[in-house]
This record gives C-alpha cells, structure tokens and sequence, in this order.
C-alpha cells in the first residue's frame, strides 16, 4: 500500500512538472512569458553540433551510393547489419562483367582473336572488381564507421543533455514566473491591508514568496549543473572534427590506391590488347589501313601510377612515431585554422610554424605546440612537420 502511495505521488508530481513545462513553453510561443537565453558560446556549440550532424549524415549516405549504387543492395546490407547476420556473398558488377566476357570469350574459342581478347579483358575486370571491394572494405571500416558511431553514438548522448537542458531551463523560467506573481500578489494584498483578513493574506503570499524564492534558487542550481555538463560535451565537436580529418585522410588514401591499382589493371590489358595484329584490332570489314590506335600513355603518367600506392601519410605518420618516441621537438607548419576548444589547447592559423613535442601520456592525436609563450595541446592531423 505504501509503494502504491508513492508510486501515485510521483506520478502526480511528474505530472505537474509536464504540465508547468507545457504551460511556460506555451507561454513563451505567445510572448507571454519572459525566456532564459543560453550564453552566446553556449550556443555557438550548440549550432556547431547541428551543423556537424547534419553535413555528416549528407557525407555518410552519399560515400553509401558511391560504394555502393544499387539501392536494392544497401537495403540488403541494411537489414543483415540490423539483425546481426553476415550478407551472402555476391559478384559485384565489374566481377559479373568480367564473368561474362570469360564465359563469352570461350564459347567463342580462346584461340581466335576476339575470344582471347574477351577472357583478358574478362579477367582485368574481376581484377577491378577485386580491388573494388577492398575500397568498399578499407572505406567502411576506416571512414563510414566512424561517422556513423558520431551519429548513433555521440549526438544521440548530446541530443539527450540538450533535452535535459531545455526542461531544466523550462522548470527555471516556470519558477521565476511563479515567484514574479507571488510578489505582485503580495504587493496587492498589502495595499488592501484595511482589516484581519487581509493580513492573513499578506502572511500566506509573503511565504509563497519565500518558498518561490526557493524553488528559483534550487532550479537555477540544475540549470547551471545541467548547461556546463552539456558544454563539455559540445566542446568534443572539435576533437570529433579532428578524428574525422583523420578518417578523411584514410578514405582518400583507400580511393588513391584503388585508382592506382585500376590504372596499373587497364594499362597491363591495353599493352597485351595492343600486341595482336591490327587486322584483328580492325572493326567488321573496314580496312586494316585504320587499326584502333592505343590510347597514348605517357611514360611520366606511367610512373606517376607506379609511384601512386606510395605516395601517403606513411612518411608523416613515421616522423610524428619518432617525435613521440624521442624528448626532442620538431618545427611543423599548420595545414588548417583550428580554433582550441578549451583552455588546455592552442589555437593554430593555416601557414604559421610553431614547434610541436610530445610528453608522456598525450592522447596519440594530439602534440603539444609552442608559439612563443603560449603553447597548447594541438591535434596531429593539422600539421605538417618539417625537416
């Protein structure tokens, strides 16, 4: 009987609370009742976290369709990942095209000339197909995961405190108003004071006063707890931002390999292409005089590809290995603006030379930076070091 009782006070309680919110969020659509604003930096980070929602949603849905173009399939994939299950394992498209050309190539003989062409081409195609799903692979795990862990993960917590933020703030100004008509009541019944009962008046709305007084003073607490723990917590957009630099940096890399990979694929296929006879290469009955010419390759872009899979971050990441590993400081040139996010950060400007070092226990994103007497936690992905 006593929990029922219990249970039935806080659910009357927790209606009135609904009800105050209602009545003062009302009120203030109406320009009835007076609004506790955020702080400017407040809500400086509050547009900065809608912001970062939204443009990674954008980004993460469109890499989706670039990876993978048939809806059908990542709406399948959709559903295996919400149940937990492994997808079954299908040709992707340049691996069925180049099925096909095998298949073709022969039924129609791998000795005659069109046929053997069909099984080269058929077999660079699941080459490609190959590399294709290594992208896929590389990209999902290194870039779509973390987006999505942001959006499933981190903004639903900030989406949760920012909620808690707004009722904290409603039952603030719902106190404040009640504590705004207990005086003007009070004010009233005093200048009624012309007999007994008006003094009992006086008495009942001077304690009314009191226990408003109270209740601002309580909620103004919660409000001012709640709106710093969400501060911390929007202040982690800027190291969101730098970890997803990071991820960028490894979606560009997957996409430069890819590429390279496919370059090198096409040019080993046009150079055994380019060895049969020309009256081969010569289409239907038009004279051999005009063989299909090879697309001209230039010897720079043919070692530019070869060069390609090498050309990343390895040397940066080894030197920043090495600074990290050593006492010693290193100058670095910064790539982007970076605004600090908290006192225990410095505040870089695209171009300028400052001198990085690492101390023991620094998160392995960051580096300490100097620039004359200031220095700050600075994130890795923004620098460049120098020789």
């Amino acid at each position: 009987m006593n929990i029922m009782d219990f249970n039935m006070k806080k659910l009357a309680a927790d209606a009135g609370t609904f009800l105050s919110r209602a009545v003062q969020f009302t009120e203030e659509k109406l320009g009835q009742a007076e609004k506790t604003e955020l702080d400017a930096h407040l809500e400086n980070l509050l547009s900065k976290a809608e912001c970062t929602k939204q443009w990674t949603e954008k980004i993460m849905k469109q890499t989706e369709v670039l990876l993978q173009p048939n809806p059908n399939a990542r709406i399948e994939e959709f559903f295996y990942e919400k149940l937990d299950r492994k997808a079954p394992s299908r040709m992707n498209n340049p691996e069925l095209l180049g099925q096909y050309m095998i298949d073709a190539g022969n039924e129609f003989g791998p000795g005659t000339a069109y046929g053997n062409a069909l099984i080269k081409c058929g077999e660079t195609q699941k080459q490609i197909g190959t590399a294709d799903r290594e992208l896929i692979q590389t990209s999902a795990i290194n870039f779509l995961t973390p987006l999505r862990n942001f959006i499933e993960g981190d903004y639903k917590t900030i989406t949760k405190e920012r909620k808690l933020l707004q009722n904290k703030r409603l039952d603030l100004d719902a106190a404040k108003t009640r504590l705004k008509k207990a005086k003007v009541a009070e004010a009233r019944a005093a200048q009624l004071n012309t007999s007994q009962p008006e003094e009992n008046n006086i008495m009942i709305w001077a304690e009314e006063v009191t226990k408003s007084e109270q209740e601002v003073r309580i909620t103004q607490s919660e409000f001012d707890r709640q709106a710093e723990i969400t501060r911390l917590l929007l202040e982690g957009i800027s190291s969101t931002h730098a970890h997803h630099l990071r991820c960028l940096n490894d979606f560009v890399e997957a996409q430069m390999t890819y590429y390279a990979q496919c370059y090198k694929y096409m040019l080993d296929l046009q150079k055994q292409l380019g060895s049969f006879p020309s009256t081969f290469l010569s289409n239907n009955n038009q004279s051999s005089s005009a063989p299909v010419q090879s697309v001209s390759t230039p010897s720079v872009l043919a070692s530019a590809s070869a060069s390609l899979p090498s050309v990343s971050n390895s040397v940066v990441t080894s030197g920043i290995s090495e600074l990290k590993s050593s006492s010693g400081s290193r100058k670095a040139r910064v790539l982007y603006d970076y605004d600090a996010a908290n006192s225990s950060e410095l505040s870089l400007l695209a171009d300028e030379v400052i001198t990085v070092y690492s101390i023991p226990g620094m998160d392995s994103d960051w580096l300490m930076g100097e620039r004359g007497n200031q220095k700050g936690k600075v994130p890795i992905t923004y620098l460049e070091l120098l020789n």
